[in-house]
């Protein structure tokens, strides 16, 4: 079976794929491996103690928040630079959902009001008002603004109050560091094979993933406890996650049992969870948007 994919994130131009439709057989990716279900569905939440070491009794999470309507160009704008703390997302964006994790995990929904933005129809005064680049995420705090998701996340672990997102140790924030600043060419390799560019870009890049998974053993996270590392990585594996398994049958969990488990650990942690997509909604919307862009 083969299926012509492409996907752009964010409507982000610079993140957009090439617009040749390439058809790609799904035996072609993971020769050999065995193709599994991991327990992606499982919501669960994973109790911490106050210093960040978890709990081994998980309870079951509720995972519908009430999300209140994204704002839209016939939106009303608040009152900005009021003194309130803003973080302006959309609810469909990874970038903004490595924020929203980070507000949630440091139990932050109080202090940090939660401000949904169309980017479909994003209304005019979010730019002149807010945030001239237009972008999302975005924290309004202390009467600036301050953009770029891994950068936020930083911002948000630094500034406020909760659980600790840092490494604890100088081994750990460095390969924190290097992790980091893997983002960018991970997502890349994976929308290479996704294009159909590069049919073993994938490959590689969720081997180096389940490699780095195994270099602290205490725990099932990239640095045994829960990250800004986990932070930044997790929107993106579960989109990809999703759209592997949905539209070319391919399970990226199959033959990596640290990242089948970290995605089930993932799915122990309500601070997540609430951001999650729909997995049906997100590959409904996939799969509308691929169609779209293969008509003449």
């Amino acid at each position: 079976m083969s299926a012509g994919v492409r996907v752009g994130v964010c409507s982000y131009p610079s993140l957009a794929l090439p617009s040749k439709d390439v058809s790609l057989p799904s035996s072609s990716l993971y020769f050999g491996r065995k193709i599994h279900r991991s327990s992606f569905d499982t919501d669960l939440k994973l109790r911490c103690n106050s210093n960040g070491t978890r709990r081994t009794k998980p309870v079951l999470a509720v995972v519908s928040s009430s999300r209140v309507p994204e704002l839209d160009s016939s939106s009303e704008p608040p009152q900005v630079f009021d003194g309130s703390t803003r973080l302006y997302i959309s609810y469909s964006c990874p970038f903004a959902q490595r924020a929203w994790l980070a507000r949630n995990y440091k139990n932050l929904r109080d202090k940090i009001e939660l401000v949904p933005i169309d980017l479909k129809n994003r209304p005019a005064w979010y730019k002149e008002k807010v945030y001239p680049a237009n972008k999302v995420p975005a924290l309004e705090h202390n009467n600036r603004v301050i953009g770029e998701s891994l950068d936020l996340i930083k911002y948000i672990d630094t500034n406020f109050e909760g659980p600790s997102l840092a490494p604890n140790s100088v081994e750990k924030e460095a390969f924190a560091d290097e992790l980091i600043s893997y983002t960018d060419s991970f997502s890349k390799a994976v929308r290479a094979t996704l294009s159909g560019e590069d049919s073993d870009a994938a490959d590689g890049a969720f081997d180096y993933i389940e490699k780095a998974l195994s270099k602290f053993k205490e725990g099932p996270f990239f640095l045994d406890l829960f990250s800004l590392v986990d932070v930044a990585y997790v929107p993106f594996i579960e989109r990809f996650h999703l759209i592997f398994k949905d539209v070319m049958n391919v399970d990226i969990t199959a033959g990596r049992p640290n990242l089948a488990l970290w995605i089930e650990e993932m799915n122990r942690i309500e601070a997540y969870t609430e951001t999650r997509q729909d997995p049906q909604e997100l590959v409904e919307r996939y799969k509308k948007r691929a169609q779209a862009e293969a008509r003449p």
